[in-house]
């Protein structure tokens, strides 16, 4: 899988999802503008000791983006989308796209993918959910619907042992 993020604004944000792309075998993709430099430690220490293990790709704007990955599938992640993450299949090499925190996804890009444009349903008094949370929820359905391909289903104890 691959997480796209679209101008994004908050090192923290950025960093929590580094981790979580890290703990699922998910590339980034950091589309510029960014609104911080990487070297952060805001970023660093939201992406802990993880952030060096992370594949992690730049790009000077979505047209670059597009120009280097030319057969990618982009699900867009809006709040004005009209379907919902859970009724969509992704495969396995798709790209899930959030934009920054501040305004999203532009309308722009959005008018061109109007059928993998996907949302998280919410109370219509809440604008949007924050960025971190929201690509670990559409991220860890897309990674369901792989059946968890290649991640640790069984946890065990430290000091004790579970009872059979």
């Amino acid at each position: 899988m691959n997480i796209i993020l679209h101008q994004p604004e908050i090192p923290a944000n950025t960093g929590n999802i580094g981790r979580t792309c890290v703990a699922t075998g998910t590339s980034l993709h950091l589309i510029e503008p960014l609104g911080f430099s990487l070297s952060e430690k805001n970023l660093k220490r939201a992406g802990m000791d993880y952030w060096e293990h992370l594949d992690v790709h730049r790009y000077m704007n979505f047209e670059e983006f597009k120009q280097m990955n030319p057969n990618a599938k982009i699900w867009m992640a809006t709040t004005k989308a009209k379907h919902v993450y859970t009724d969509v299949s992704f495969g396995p090499d798709d790209f899930i796209m959030f934009g920054k925190e501040s305004a999203g996804i532009p309308e722009e890009i959005l008018v061109d993918y109007e059928e993998t444009c996907i949302r998280i349903p919410m109370l219509p008094e809440i604008r949007s959910l924050n960025l971190s949370n929201s690509a670990a929820i559409v991220l860890y359905e897309a990674l369901r619907q792989q059946n968890f391909a290649q991640m640790q289903l069984e946890g065990e104890l430290h000091r004790l042992q579970w009872k059979e």
